[in-house]
């Protein structure tokens, strides 16, 4: 396992209960000396991620008693508007398909911008200045908003937006899922991606059923294909399961 740092400062981590999000709070609980955790319920198909966002913090704290002496307060912001904004394969019954202009149909438009300025201000009135997300530019998706030009200048919007220093730390931001599972077992060794493995949820179509080696999904729709692929590389590279 990796040595904790003592950075003072606090954090505030868009968690949704899925493995990116999960391997992002485990990152800043190694780090700040205090990190609370915000989710959204925007209408998502795979709404049951907010069910799993719980479990994953009670294993977190009860798992790595270190970390769960840094973690704060859970929150969860509705933002109903982003399924009436755009239709969306993330918030409507449609198949995941890409669309004439190379992104696919589960890009929410403007999704993370919204998030990340609301987030930005709970973080305001919560006296934190530390954002952590779970934006992957080597994603499948090529989404816009997860790209790192776009976070880097939405960090200096929220800085001048709020008149003080506001960070976006985006630790996945350049990894691979076979990384992003190598970085879980750097944090928190096979315990840490066992808890990923069994209680995040990534599958767009809401599939807890089945349970892989890689976790519970369809195994089908574009995330579950992308955590399989990145899970199975990650072992053939000499890693242990999860």
């Amino acid at each position: 396992m990796a040595h904790d740092w003592n950075d003072p400062r606090g954090a505030l981590v868009l968690f949704s209960g899925g493995q990116d999000s999960t391997v992002c709070l485990a990152w800043a609980l190694q780090r700040y000396a205090r990190v609370e955790t915000l989710g959204f319920d925007y209408g998502q198909r795979h709404r049951i991620e907010l069910d799993c966002r719980q479990t994953v913090r009670r294993e977190i704290a009860a798992q790595f008693p270190g970390w769960g002496g840094r973690l704060g307060d859970d929150h969860v912001l509705e933002l109903p508007l982003l399924a009436r904004l755009g239709d969306s394969a993330l918030t409507t019954e449609r198949a995941i398909e890409m669309q004439a202009n190379g992104l696919p149909n589960t890009f929410v438009p403007g999704r993370n911008l919204l998030f990340l300025t609301a987030a930005a201000a709970l973080a305001y009135r919560r006296g934190l200045s530390v954002l952590v997300g779970g934006m992957c530019e080597t994603d499948y998706s090529g989404y816009p908003d997860c790209r790192d030009n776009t976070l880097k200048a939405l960090q200096v919007a929220l800085s001048l937006g709020l008149d003080t220093p506001m960070t976006l730390d985006t630790p996945l931001m350049f990894l691979t899922k076979a990384q992003t599972w190598a970085l879980a077992d750097e944090l928190g060794g096979a315990p840490l991606n066992a808890l990923v493995a069994e209680h995040t949820h990534t599958c767009y179509l809401g599939e807890r059923g089945q349970r892989h080696a890689w976790g519970h999904g369809c195994g089908h729709c574009p995330a579950c294909e992308l955590r399989a692929a990145g899970h199975a590389a990650w072992v053939a590279a000499g890693a242990g399961a999860a």
